[in-house]
């Protein structure tokens, strides 16, 4: 049987990154799902059993991807944010689920690593996870509250624990438009049921 050659982006020395690159790679062609250790180290030129000297599984290797894409989701939702001139609370809560979406669209593969395979909230805030700003994704969304808090457009009895109605109803259409029944309709016809959603939600966690 002919060796599988390495490939040219491997490093002796540095393996783990060679091995995220690539669970990475697949991740974003083929989806989380198709990540598997034996093919990562195989694409990576090495062993099985050299993987396990920087991951203890495919579940540690995947939580390591799953940062890795959301920081590209924050970095995302920092775009929205840094076009955005002296925002009120409003638009921030706008922009950030605006550049959700954008991520999604953008890297369907990657963007299901990043919320599927995280197994606790926790992982929500690892350093990890953090775009230019030093914040990862569920901190923009805070943020965003806060202010609108701030701003006086959400009352404080109905801040606590916002994040997980606005998060859910952002996430549900994003997953419709990457995976559902959304995911045949047109770029334009996207981009106005994003408003139209964002707007929605916006306008949802502000209702007592």
């Amino acid at each position: 049987m002919t060796a599988t050659p390495r490939r040219s982006s491997y490093h002796h020395g540095d393996l783990r990154a060679a091995l995220l690159r690539e669970a990475i790679d697949v991740s974003r062609t083929s989806g989380p799902h198709a990540v598997t250790l034996r093919d990562i180290t195989r694409r990576a030129g090495v062993s099985v059993n050299a993987a396990y000297r920087h991951f203890a599984d495919r579940d540690a290797l995947m939580l390591v991807v799953a940062g890795h894409g959301q920081g590209m989701s924050a970095r995302a939702m920092e775009r929205r944010l840094d076009a955005l001139h002296e925002p009120a609370g409003r638009d921030r809560m706008r922009a950030v689920g605006l550049g959700y979406i954008d991520f999604a669209r953008a890297e369907p593969g990657l963007f299901q690593a990043a919320y599927l395979e995280p197994v606790d909230r926790a992982r929500t805030e690892d350093p990890v996870a953090y775009g230019d700003s030093g914040r990862t994704p569920y901190q923009l969304l805070s943020d965003a509250l806060d202010q609108m808090v701030v701003d006086g457009s959400l009352p404080p009895e109905r801040r606590l624990h916002a994040e997980v109605p606005a998060w859910s109803a952002v996430h549900g259409f994003a997953m419709l438009v990457v995976q559902g029944p959304l995911r045949e309709l047109p770029p334009e016809a996207v981009d106005a049921l994003s408003e139209r959603v964002v707007d929605s939600i916006v306008v949802g966690v502000t209702q007592v």
